[in-house]
Order: C-alpha cells, then sequence, then structure tokens
C-alpha cells in the first residue's frame, strides 16, 4: 500500500490510494475503478455461509449494478488461493460465476478502513463502502458477522444517489415506494427568508410547508 494511508476516511473525502492482489491480478486503487461508481465490502471469510449467500447475490446484481456504472469489489483476510478456490466451488457447485475481483488482503487494508471485528481475531465485519466516480466516499455501512447484508438496499443507494446528484434533489425514504410522496423528489429546503415566502407563493410547487417541498422527477 502506498504510505499515504493513515486512517479511515469519512463520509465526503477521497478514498486513500493503495495497491493490492486481487483474483483479477494486481489492482491499484481508486484508480483501477476511475470513472465508475464502485462498491467495496468486506466479508469473514471464505467458504462460510451466509458470505456465500451475500456473494451470490452480489453476482446474480451485477448486470445491475452495471447499468448504473458501478462495479463492485469483495475482500477479506484470506489468501489469493483461498478466495480463487472458494470462487470455483461457487461456480461448480452453485452454478454461479463471480465476475467481480476479491482483494487477498494482509490485515493492512481492513485495519485502516475500520473493518476488523473487535472480537473475532482477524476476521473482517461485513462493511460496506460505496465510492462514487471521483473516488469520493458517499456512504458506509457495518453489519454484524450473523446478519447477511440486504443487497437490494445497497443496489438502491447507489441508484437513488446518483439521481440526487443529476437533479439536485434529495430522496425521500424507500424511494420510490415513500409513505408520503411515493416516486417524487424533494427540493433542498431554502437557505433564506425570501426564498421560503417564494416557496410558499408559488403554486406550481407541492408542499406540506416552506422546508419541505417536492416535486415529480424529470425524466
Amino acid at each position: 500500500m502506498d504510505d499515504e494511508i493513515f486512517g479511515m476516511p469519512m463520509l465526503g473525502e477521497k478514498i486513500p490510494s493503495f495497491e493490492t492482489l486481487t483474483t483479477h491480478g494486481k489492482m491499484k486503487f481508486p484508480e483501477s475503478m476511475k470513472g465508475n461508481w464502485w462498491v467495496l465490502f468486506s466479508h469473514p471469510a471464505d467458504f462460510t455461509p451466509v458470505c456465500t449467500t451475500e456473494f451470490v447475490g452480489f453476482q446474480k446484481r451485477f448486470d445491475k449494478f452495471a447499468e448504473l456504472n458501478c462495479k463492485l469489489v469483495g475482500l477479506s483476510i484470506d489468501q489469493v488461493f483461498s478466495h480463487i478456490k472458494w470462487v470455483e466451488w461457487i461456480k461448480d457447485n452453485l452454478d454461479v460465476e463471480i465476475k467481480f475481483p476479491i482483494i487477498a488482503d494482509d490485515g493492512s487494508i481492513a485495519f485502516l478502513f475500520g473493518m476488523i471485528h473487535p472480537e473475532k481475531d482477524n476476521n473482517t465485519v461485513r462493511t460496506v463502502f460505496i465510492m462514487d466516480d471521483e473516488g469520493i466516499l458517499r456512504a458506509m455501512l457495518f453489519y454484524p458477522q450473523e446478519l447477511g447484508r440486504n443487497l437490494d438496499e445497497i443496489l438502491r443507494m447507489v441508484e437513488n444517489m446518483q439521481i440526487a446528484d443529476k437533479n439536485h434533489v434529495a430522496m425521500p425514504a424507500n424511494w420510490p415506494n415513500n409513505e408520503l410522496i411515493g416516486k417524487k423528489v424533494i427540493l433542498p429546503p431554502p437557505t433564506y427568508e425570501s426564498l421560503a415566502k417564494k416557496r410558499m407563493a408559488d403554486p406550481k410547487l407541492e408542499k406540506f410547508d416552506w422546508w419541505f417541498t417536492y416535486k415529480e422527477l424529470e425524466e
């Protein structure tokens, strides 16, 4: 890894650069992901049941992530030989070919990114780091070892953040199935009084109040 890595990245920060061995050969991050959104996710260990269900689930959604210009990268503290054999096992026994790279970490990446389980030796917890196409960390999720991830939620997060960026809006809970406004999106709240009054007076805007206005998503 590069010397400039010195601590766990925070939301809104650029992911520090590191080079590592993966099942697809040596890769340098985030450089090898340039121009793409990407999801870095860790799993406790190869050849474990919950992790196997997650890898199959990620692969089943591989094309959906690709449609969002988003790549997948797995990680655990296992040797690359273990990763390769596990991927072979999944293909031979479950008829699913894992197409995304898996990082063979020696523990240094997991430690710096806060992936180490405090009570499980060198096992990594189930973390998810979502980066945008500029290499900026946009979201983090941490799961206990006994809980498999909701992969559709990770897919939804990538899609929602891309829509929010493109349209300069905020996304309501459970979008596109929000309980209050359905598929509509939220306008950023006004930051000064005259704009708040203008919003309240605008008959074209849908609103609950000046700080909660929303609209149809433009195609």
